[in-house]
């Protein structure tokens, strides 16, 4: 091992997090296939710790989930893995900071698994600023405009110096509508650039001690052929997991329900399935039931902090004067603490004098919940009663109160 290697152990011993030997790929067990629909229970291993599936999965961007601390996410809200961004992660604090830090887990102090998102949906997002060619996408920074180059072997690169157990490939999301012309040479490059990712981490080892895993991403558009011949091309790679992308990008609800459960039809039955940026509750339950394992999205933190708060009981604009008297707690249905601890009115008040309280009460009150969802599908997938009881959580989640 490399004296780098070496430091980076007896730090992590004395900072309390483990050390990893031997290393061992993800695992993926299903446990249970809810007999109403598709719906799984599983559990994913990795190097870090135990993920049960299905699972929502905390956005913390720029290596902090906004507005909560890594305490509150495992003591509070219960997350058992959260996300980092390799573009914004790049830009600051730099791979440098990060490998010196011994990874990401040790510079914000989260001991769990961490997946990493390549960057690919960032920087095509800024499409004004960046040129795509075959060797990568050239962009400018959205910080101070200083002009970069992403290449599939440099993203897989700065992964590796992040440290994520999970790091995604370097794909193209093309935006949508997409004409079938432009999805079809889209999905190519997404290919050929999965291709010179596997190289790349054929050829450079794991960092920190532990085993970092690569998840291809399905792309094509809303048109089947090219989704079900992306499936099979990223299927043939033989990953840890699949990843489907490329969809709640503007699409109709029930064309993403569609192409979600088209790619969970062509996806490998016995490796996770995570859709990238869904969504709302109701999203979540509906993609469970067409086979989908994992989800992010930003939803719960960034409408927590403009005053929606999702409850067991519905949604609440918070910041509505119907809420200014009422002193019951924020959700009474949700074990939680914090919930049970704060009334509607406080919270109210807090958005009202613009205090920084009320976005992170609303920020812990949305994932609490989210986690709280997710938990309760596997439950009622592992008990055989997914799709039924879905149907009326998701008329309830839906209610606006």
């Amino acid at each position: 091992m490399s004296r780098q290697g070496t430091d980076v152990e007896k730090n992590t011993k004395t900072a309390g997090f483990p050390t990893f030997a031997p290393m061992a790929a993800l695992r993926f067990e299903r446990m249970a296939l809810d007999p109403g629909g598709k719906a799984r229970a599983g559990m994913i291993t990795t190097d870090h710790g135990e993920i049960p599936t299905p699972i929502f999965m905390p956005v913390g961007t720029v290596g902090s989930v906004k507005a909560v601390t890594q305490q509150q996410l495992k003591e509070d809200v219960g997350a058992r893995i959260i996300l980092g961004n390799t573009y914004h992660l790049y830009l600051r604090p730099g791979a440098a900071v990060l490998e010196a830090a011994g990874g990401l887990h040790r510079f914000n102090g989260w001991d769990r698994p961490i997946l990493t998102d390549s960057g690919g949906y960032q920087v095509f997002s800024l499409a004004a600023n960046r040129k795509i060619k075959e060797e990568g996408v050239m962009f400018q920074s959205h910080i101070d405009g200083s002009r970069h180059l992403f290449t599939p072997e440099s993203v897989m690169d700065i992964q590796r110096s992040i440290g994520a157990d999970i790091i995604m490939a370097f794909d193209e999301c093309p935006p949508y509508p997409s004409d079938y012309e432009y999805a079809r040479k889209s999905m190519d490059l997404t290919h050929r650039w999965l291709d010179r990712c596997v190289q790349r981490l054929a050829e450079t080892p794991d960092k920190y001690g532990y085993t970092q895993n690569l998840f291809p991403i399905v792309q094509g558009s809303t048109y089947a052929d090219l989704r079900k011949a992306s499936c099979e091309y990223i299927a043939s790679k033989n990953a840890a997991g699949n990843a489907i992308g490329g969809l709640s990008v503007g699409e109709p609800e029930e064309m993403m329900y569609e192409f979600t459960e088209h790619c969970t039809d062509n996806l490998p039955v016995d490796k996770p399935r995570y859709l990238m940026g869904v969504g709302t509750p109701w999203n979540i339950l509906e993609c469970i039931d067409r086979g989908v394992d994992m989800f992010d999205c930003v939803m719960p933190t960034r409408n927590g902090r403009n005053g929606m708060i999702f409850t067991t009981a519905g949604v609440i604009n918070i910041k509505n004067k119907k809420w200014a008297s009422d002193f019951s707690p924020i959700d009474p249905g949700l074990p939680n603490e914090l919930s049970q601890y704060y009334s509607k009115a406080y919270l109210r008040h807090l958005f009202a004098a613009d205090e920084i309280l009320g976005m992170q009460l609303a920020s812990l009150q949305n994932l609490s919940f989210y986690l709280w969802l997710v938990t309760q599908a596997r439950e009622q997938i592992l008990a055989g009663t997914y799709h039924s009881w879905k149907k009326d959580m998701v008329t309830q989640v839906k209610t606006r109160l």
